[in-house]
């Protein structure tokens, strides 16, 4: 099996990247592979409603100068999809916003290729704001009839500074959490 994760943050190594690799500390203890894709800061494109995708059915966004075609092969590879952002006036990055619409547009043109992975919301905080995030990831698993991981408390953590993360105890005992959730949805889902 397979974890995908989308770093939306433009701190390749920050808050949002240290949250990621709690979950997949506990998706490695179940020998499941992770990758992690570092989205933000990239020049990334939104979608420009062309419809190209519908008719071109060949699971692509005809936007080729960035990289959303090789995250949208990447979820369509993987067993399970975490896309975390850190949480910009209370909602997600620009880039996780294209990577959402992108890849939900060309999913639903071809065969919702999405249907019954496994997902994962994840934000990173400062102080409030969080939820948002949280809902704009979620409702795109929702529509895509994904199987959404939860924990035990919000998919979030809070910190501002690099690293400051680590010190929200709840937070990365959450992360943890989501990791074993998420390794056990994945065993169901297999069966």
């Amino acid at each position: 099996m397979k974890v995908t994760a989308f770093n939306g943050s433009p701190r390749k190594d920050g808050n949002t990247s240290t949250l990621i690799d709690q979950v997949f500390e506990e998706l490695k203890k179940e020998d499941i592979d992770c990758e992690k894709v570092q989205i933000g800061g990239r020049n990334i494109h939104g979608c420009t409603a062309c419809m190209e995708c519908r008719e071109n059915k060949d699971m692509k966004c005809v936007i080729e100068d960035d990289i959303i075609n090789d995250c949208i092969r990447k979820m369509d590879s993987s067993d399970g999809i975490i896309i975390a952002s850190p949480t910009y006036y209370s909602d997600l990055t620009p880039e996780i916003k294209a990577l959402i619409d992108r890849a939900g547009y060309v999913s639903g043109a071809s065969d919702n290729f999405l249907r019954r992975k496994v997902g994962a919301p994840i934000a990173a905080v400062r102080r409030a704001g969080a939820m948002h995030v949280l809902d704009s990831i979620t409702h795109f698993f929702l529509i895509n009839e994904m199987i959404i991981a939860g924990s035990s408390y919000w998919n979030l953590g809070i910190g501002r500074k690099k690293g400051e993360i680590k010190q929200d105890e709840e937070g990365m005992r959450t992360m943890k959490d989501l990791g074993k959730n998420m390794a056990w949805l994945l065993e169901k889902a297999q069966e």
